[in-house]
């Protein structure tokens, strides 16, 4: 009887082992995704984080937490791999309090941007309006800005008329508007993607939307998958730091033979 206990014990120690390997090996590939997406916050040029990224350094010191994370979630990947498939405890242990920690972090991350939303609401708000403000003077917001305006069907942050405050439209002779506000669905010959229209009319051809409430749009319609997605890494993780406990307690002392060297 003891013996099928132990061959039964041996059965589920292997079952774990292999288990907590291909887990890794996705948590590695997560870490990589991580790691891209980071370095295309930092990199990209022309989406909407490159409005951001000009006006506010808290961007960019998000893309240097997402690199430093998505590297750090490899490593664990590769480290999880290794301790799991030769069964050394102490890699196992790192690998669990690494995964505790950013679980934690991650809670803390959450908590931190639900009670600060006002804040960077407002954050974003300034930053937005400093783009129309500057606007067309520097190239590096303003064809993001416009790429927005023009995918999201959209004008301004909360409406149109944040472009009155831009100078070259106040001190305009003629009713002058973004271009990439332009809706296509209104008469009209002029359709460029980019810079500022003239019309002869009083009321200029544009989206009367902004872009705010587009975005709180896009958001409310997706809250679920991204609650979903957020959901989905927590449950991964824990079950990895179950696996991972599991794996520790029921292997025996370190053979380090085992681990192979290069």
């Amino acid at each position: 009887m003891s013996a099928k206990n132990t061959a039964m014990g041996k059965g589920c120690v292997a079952v774990t082992k292999y288990f907590l390997f291909l887990f890794n090996l996705l948590f590695f590939v997560f870490g990589a995704l991580i790691l891209g997406f980071g370095l295309w916050v930092l990199l990209d040029n022309k989406s909407f984080i490159a409005v951001l990224q000009e006006s506010s350094d808290t961007v960019k010191v998000a893309s240097y937490i997402l690199i430093g994370v998505g590297s750090l979630t490899m490593a664990m990947g590769f480290f999880g791999c290794i301790g799991s498939i030769y069964e050394v405890r102490c890699l196992l242990g790192l690998y669990f309090t690494c995964l505790l920690l950013i679980l934690v972090a991650q809670i803390t991350a959450g908590v931190l941007i639900y009670f600060q939303r006002d804040r960077l609401a407002y954050e974003m708000d300034s930053i937005i309006k400093t783009v129309i403000i500057t606007y067309p003077n520097n190239r590096t917001t303003e064809h993001p800005l416009d790429y927005i305006q023009r995918t999201m069907k959209c004008c301004g942050f909360t409406g149109p008329g944040n472009w009155s405050e831009n100078p070259v439209v106040k001190n305009s002779t003629q009713v002058q508007y973004s271009c990439s506000c332009r809706n296509d669905s209104l008469p009209g010959v002029d359709k460029a993607l980019a810079g500022l229209c003239s019309t002869l009319s009083s009321d200029p051809p544009v989206y009367e939307t902004g872009c705010k409430t587009t975005i709180e749009t896009w958001l409310k319609d997706n809250l679920g998958v991204i609650l979903g997605i957020c959901a989905a890494v927590a449950v991964v993780e824990l079950l990895g730091m179950i696996l991972s406990m599991c794996l520790c307690k029921n292997v025996g002392r370190e053979d380090y033979s085992k681990v192979p060297k290069y």
